[in-house]
């Protein structure tokens, strides 16, 4: 009787064959295998420690040949310098490049070993729902530890562990523990295409990352200006899809940004914008995303009047805006 119980039954009509489903099983198997294998060594283990304060335990992803390592503010905790224990072995010192609570990221540089793999940043526009991705980090101090998962949705506003609103997260059922804040979120690529962040406590199948194009723009300015300087409407930006019928009647994307909040004081404020306002260009150039958004706030837009260009109650209408310079450290939202 036991025996019989393990026996294979026989296929239900229009079920998968058992060597298709197999060799299903095994595609899965290999691509998050060759993730970990290519991306596993470049995910590293992060600790800091504020003068008088607890240090912040986490990862973080080496994205550069000559140190640079990405990993998220709230791992950093406001210090200085870091200490990098790296997956083959051995710790090293860091020091801050840059720090912007905005996005939850940070950069910071180190002295690598020879040979020292790197990671490769992709582009997380190119994600879809459904899309597989792989968590890589040191959870619970348990190093090159790597989750499999799903994207489960694009484009998220959320509220870091400081306060801060972060825009355009991806959402992943691949799990997270404290101590993956910082490490990778890998596509079946081999691309990081986000950077963990955050999981809901108590909550199954709730995961964030920031999302890699978002890294890209922050990156820039740290190297560029040791800080993220960008101007600032006030508002907290969501990627949301647009119909064709509605993307060819205003001549737009796939996608847009709907204004989710609107701060009390800001420049969205001051100009009349609403919650609910799907906003489709920036003085002509089309918002695609939250990440878009992000990087046509630019610092040459700081005080500068810009022109956008709104879809509201089913109309198209257009609005004049001054953007401010976002404070140092304040909420961020776009």
């Amino acid at each position: 009787m036991l025996d019989a119980a393990f026996e294979s039954p026989e296929p239900l009509e229009g079920h998968m064959p058992e060597p298709a489903q197999d060799a299903l099983i095994d595609a899965y198997s290999r691509a998050v295998a060759e993730v970990a294998d290519r991306v596993g060594p470049a995910v590293v283990r992060v600790q800091s420690a504020p003068a008088g304060r607890r240090g912040g335990f986490g990862s973080g992803v080496v994205i550069a040949g000559d140190g640079l390592v990405l990993t998220n503010s709230h791992v950093v905790a406001g210090a200085r310098r870091a200490r990098i224990g790296l997956a083959e072995g051995g710790e090293r010192d860091a020091e801050l490049l840059g720090d912007d609570p905005a996005t939850d990221l940070a950069l910071l540089r180190t002295e690598l070993p020879r040979g020292a793999t790197v990671a490769t940043l992709g582009d997380s526009k190119r994600l879809r729902r459904g899309h597989l991705v792989v968590g890589i980090g040191n959870p619970l101090g348990f190093e090159s530890t790597i989750t499999a998962g799903i994207v489960s949705a694009l484009g998220r506003s959320l509220r870091s562990q400081s306060g801060h609103l972060i825009d355009d997260v991806i959402q992943t059922d691949a799990a997270l523990n404290p101590g993956n804040s910082g490490g990778a979120l890998v596509a079946a690529s081999g691309l990081v295409v986000g950077i963990n962040t955050a999981m809901i406590a108590g909550a199954q199948g709730l995961a964030f990352a920031v999302s890699s194009n978002t890294a890209h723009f922050v990156i820039g300015e740290f190297i560029a200006h040791g800080r993220v300087r960008r101007a600032h409407l006030g508002i907290a930006a969501q990627t949301v899809p647009l119909s064709r019928r509605v993307a060819l009647a205003v001549q737009a994307g796939p996608n847009a940004v709907r204004i989710g909040e609107v701060l009390a004081g800001g420049a969205a404020y001051e100009a009349g914008l609403r919650v609910g306002d799907i906003l489709l260009a920036l003085d002509g150039v089309g918002v695609g995303g939250a990440d878009d958004l992000l990087r046509l706030l630019d610092a040459a837009r700081i005080g500068r009047t810009v022109q956008v260009s709104l879809l509201r109650e089913g109309r198209q209408v257009t609005r004049t805006v001054t953007p401010h310079e976002t404070p140092s450290r304040s909420q961020g939202a776009a």
